[in-house]
């Protein structure tokens, strides 16, 4: 790849001040794979290096899969884009301040447009990523108790939506979860170590959480502060617990060859997973002019953000380019008008995910070094 030095520069670089501490990161274009490399360690205590198919606790890198899953559902007549929630989970009714109840549709939960949110005053209630017994009715009842945020649909706030999108859809196909998305997206990809079990314990990277002078192992529960001093809660042990709801926002494990095969399936129009309408859909802003003071130049897709203006959101992409993470350590985009997918997966959160690390690798995609390299 013609940037392949800079790439190699960026990584070794990050794992030498042991900003994370494995990564997987592959480039490709136009269908093909241009760079591949692995870095640093899957379980540093055991000195045992990463790989290409070490498999990853996924978090928000779940979101994409689930919404696919339902948009295939929909392009089926299985599910509507605008049906009410509640229709599918009579006890999802959560209100307004006021009292009111809103209807809350599919669209605004592929969106974030519902009214939910991720800071919730119930201790008990599940977001994904910390450890639970409760089921998708014993989880959902309690955040429908809670009040909206906002009037559905006249705001983008980051939430559960997706987590109560899976909650439909398993209900819809009187399935679980896992096998909705086996179904309709995971099977017929061949993303064969996606889902929400581990296919193989000896291929699972263990994960670690930001810390000086280097990322910590995780323990269960660890709590990671972020730069905004807010608190993210992990269970790593979560995926092995058989009573926790599948969550279809954060829940799912996979390498980084499965999710680059999701992002071309997308770039390169659907096939076989949804149509190429669908596709183009789903890749395109979906959100309007709703306010996202938190991503300048950056709008919403119904698999992820989509790039409006590179030069507000300070990036080299292309507009329409597509792009989200996973708070484990994980940053994803799709760039079709330079007919780029890039996966760039680590086992170190914050990091790996909201980082300086993926933003220097996708600069270095594009030929642009970072500004301070020994920084």
């Amino acid at each position: 790849m013609q940037h392949g030095s800079l790439l190699d520069h960026v990584i070794d670089s990050a794992i030498a001040r042991r900003k994370i501490v494995g990564t997987v990161v592959l480039v490709a274009r136009s269908g093909e794979v241009v760079y591949r490399r692995t870095a640093g360690f899957a379980d540093r205590e055991a000195g045992k290096p990463i790989a290409e198919n070490t498999i990853f606790r996924l978090a928000s890198v779940t979101k994409p899969i689930v919404a696919a899953t339902a948009l295939a559902m929909i392009e089926r007549g299985r599910l509507g884009l605008d049906d009410v929630v509640a229709g599918h989970l009579p006890y999802f009714t959560p209100k307004l301040p006021d009292g009111r109840q809103p209807a809350i549709t599919v669209r605004q939960l592929l969106t974030h447009t519902a009214g939910l949110g991720y800071a919730y005053s119930d201790p008990a209630i599940s977001t994904g990523l910390g450890n639970t017994d409760f089921d998708f009715e014993a989880n959902f009842t309690r955040v429908a108790a809670l009040p909206l945020f906002y009037e559905p649909g006249t705001a983008w706030q980051y939430s559960v939506a997706i987590d109560v999108l899976g909650a439909v859809i398993a209900k819809v196909e009187g399935t679980t979860l896992g096998e909705a998305a086996a179904r309709y997206v995971t099977g017929p990809l061949g993303m064969a170590d996606t889902g929400f079990a581990v296919t193989d314990l000896s291929r699972l990277a263990v994960p670690y959480g930001d810390a000086q002078p280097e990322p910590e192992r995780m323990g269960d529960p660890h709590v990671v502060v972020d730069a905004n001093e807010g608190r993210k809660l992990f269970s790593p042990s979560r995926i092995f617990n058989p009573r926790a709801f599948q969550s279809g926002g954060a829940g799912m494990v996979g390498t980084a060859a499965d999710i680059l095969e999701f992002l071309e399936a997308l770039r390169r129009g659907g096939d076989p997973i949804l149509s190429a309408e669908t596709t183009a859909m789903a890749m395109r802003n979906q959100i309007g002019d709703l306010p996202r003071a938190d991503s300048p130049g950056m709008r919403f897709g119904f698999l992820g953000a989509v790039l409006d203006d590179p030069a507000a959101a300070g990036w080299t992409s292309a507009p329409g380019t597509v792009n989200w993470g996973g708070v484990y350590g994980h940053s994803w985009f799709i760039d079709p008008a330079n007919g780029l997918s890039v996966a760039i997966m680590s086992n170190t959160a914050l990091e790996g995910c909201t980082g300086q690390f993926p933003a220097d690798v996708r600069n270095a995609v594009y030929g642009v070094a970072p500004a301070d390299p020994d920084r």
